[in-house]
């Protein structure tokens, strides 16, 4: 977990999930980048890195959906997550992070969505979330592939599926970032990767990617803005 020194008056925190494995590449830097134009907007931050986590998905044992839970919105399971999950009830911003593996996020990031939008997700036809009104949120997207292959991955399915899920609660802010071609090693001549051009990469890397860090700097700083903090339904 990681924290800045900046503690505003008015209660703005910005949390960061990384669902990368790698610290300093590009997951990584793109939500540290995030994270300081949240800051500058005067917003508090914090990041999880849940690489460094010991805890499950959803076990659907269905307590947050009892009568008696329903409207709380929390998850029974004991775990590294659990503290994470309590402290996103006070965050005013929230920005998710992955690398695309096989078309989709990583597995960890998909175990917090289940955890995380589960638990505050209402079965019913007329309320969609124990929240009136969630954090801003945006999520960033690392991937190997260039832009114009995205729709032939069908990605822009994939994308949507998780906006699906996220709109439900109901954030005043909803935004993605997706980072294509990216570098993916170092040294090239290392790995057995004859499909990539890694002179093409490496040109990516120094003329895209700092692009994709100010978009980043740019979402962070948005989401630093949001000053309402969450409410419950029917509190």
């Amino acid at each position: 977990m990681s924290q800045d020194d900046k503690v505003g008056d008015d209660g703005r925190l910005v949390v960061a999930i990384n669902g990368g494995p790698r610290k300093n590449w590009n997951t990584f830097l793109l939500l540290e980048e995030a994270l300081r134009g949240a800051s500058d907007a005067g917003a508090r931050t914090l990041r999880y890195d849940l690489f460094e986590m010991n805890f499950k998905g959803c076990v659907s044992c269905f307590y947050c959906k009892t009568k008696e839970n329903y409207h709380k919105g929390k998850c029974a399971q004991k775990d590294d997550l659990a503290p994470v999950l309590k402290t996103l009830k006070d965050a005013t911003g929230l920005v998710m992070g992955s690398p695309i593996y096989l078309s989709d996020v990583t597995g960890s990031l998909r175990n917090f969505w289940e955890r995380y939008v589960f638990q505050n997700i209402i079965y019913s036809n007329t309320e969609q979330s124990v929240l009136e009104r969630g954090p801003g949120m945006g999520v960033i997207y690392t991937m190997n592939i260039p832009e114009d292959m995205m729709p032939v991955m069908n990605y822009d399915i994939l994308l949507s599926s998780h906006f699906y899920f996220l709109e439900r609660l109901n954030p005043p802010i909803l935004e993605q970032i997706c980072s294509c071609d990216t570098l993916q090693f170092n040294d090239y001549d290392k790995y057995y990767a004859p499909m990539f051009n890694s002179e093409a990469k490496k040109r990516s890397r120094e003329l895209e990617f700092p692009g994709d860090l100010h978009k980043a700097y740019e979402l962070g700083f948005r989401l630093g803005q949001v000053k309402e903090k969450q409410r419950i339904r029917n509190a």
